[in-house]
């Protein structure tokens, strides 16, 4: 019985933990001479097309992060079970990051970081509390609940979307298209979460940014995609940057990634760039997760966390 590692980046720290989690399985690496009717599982992420074609004995493919869309539209892709990785430790790095950039937003830390740089003293009023701003986290799912529940911690308006209705005890949750407007119309900090799907590819464009709250105490409607960046048109956040239809941005997910060098992202003043690392998956944490799921398995137990294929997540 054989677990297939196939992954974009180096194996040896996943390796190395599966064997420890999962002793009485063969580890193998994508790449390698192995027995290819012998694998039962695979854990991947960014596998080459083709590669996980002719495992006649696959009974499951466990997806090393929170998102699937690197194996929606997968040519070939087997008709198993797939699995995604949700587990506390990459939904506190989520809820981190979210808190960190809606504060960082909220009191202007942007601007204080260039007055350090310019040796510049220019203290100013008041800036607004907690309570006077309102977020709007787009996703709603497990990711997007745990950070509005600690955004509200720290005293935000926070309210949520999902594409599908929701009941969440303490938060306002609008769903699909008719209740888009009105949350946008509430939003102040709008934190983009959202799986990538037909529906959510290119969302995040001009249309949409012009729906957001013009009236809220940051002087104008700010953006957050720590989700996937094929829900944002990257030339149209430039665009609405520029003319006033955003205040700032902070994105941490890019149409093509890396960032290309040229980018105009990189540079611009009122953007902020993280390389994809808001909710980085630990491989600890990642194999002892799927171990359980192995296990629960080979008892007769169903796995949890499995992909709707129609709905792409």
């Amino acid at each position: 019985m054989t677990l297939l590692v196939a992954l974009t980046w180096d194996p040896a720290a996943w390796v190395e933990r599966f064997k420890m989690h999962l002793p009485g399985l063969d580890i193998v690496v994508l790449g390698e001479d192995f027995d290819r009717a012998s694998v039962r599982y695979v854990a991947t992420w960014g596998p080459k097309p083709g590669s996980l074609s002719d495992l006649p004995a696959l009974e499951a493919i466990f997806s090393l992060g929170a998102g699937v869309d690197h194996l929606m539209g997968y040519p070939g892709l087997p008709d198993v079970p797939i699995v995604r990785v949700s587990q506390d430790d990459l939904t506190h790095r989520m809820s981190e990051y979210v808190v960190m950039h809606s504060l960082m937003h909220l009191r202007d830390q942007r601007r204080f970081d260039a007055d350090q740089r310019a040796k510049r003293w220019e203290p100013d009023r008041a800036p607004p509390i907690a309570a006077q701003v309102r977020v709007g986290v787009m996703g709603f799912g497990a990711l997007g609940q745990d950070a509005a529940r600690k955004l509200k911690v720290m005293g935000f308006d926070v309210a949520g979307w999902s594409r599908t209705p929701k009941a969440i005890e303490g938060f306002e949750i609008f769903s699909g298209e008719a209740g888009l407007e009105r949350f946008l119309a509430r939003t102040d900090i709008l934190v983009s979460l959202l799986p990538l799907t037909r529906e959510t590819r290119g969302i995040l464009n001009r249309d949409l940014f012009k729906k957001i709250a013009r009236d809220g105490r940051l002087g104008g409607p700010i953006l957050i995609n720590a989700g996937r960046g094929g829900s944002q048109v990257e030339a149209d956040i430039l665009a609405c940057l520029d003319d006033g239809t955003l205040k700032a941005a902070t994105l941490d997910v890019f149409e093509v990634e890396p960032l290309p060098q040229e980018s105009k992202l990189w540079t611009h003043p009122r953007v902020s760039v993280t390389p994809h690392n808001s909710a980085t998956s630990d491989a600890e944490m990642t194999a002892r997760y799927i171990a359980q799921q192995i296990r629960r398995h080979e008892a007769g137990e169903p796995f949890q966390n499995v992909v709707d294929r129609a709905r792409g997540y």
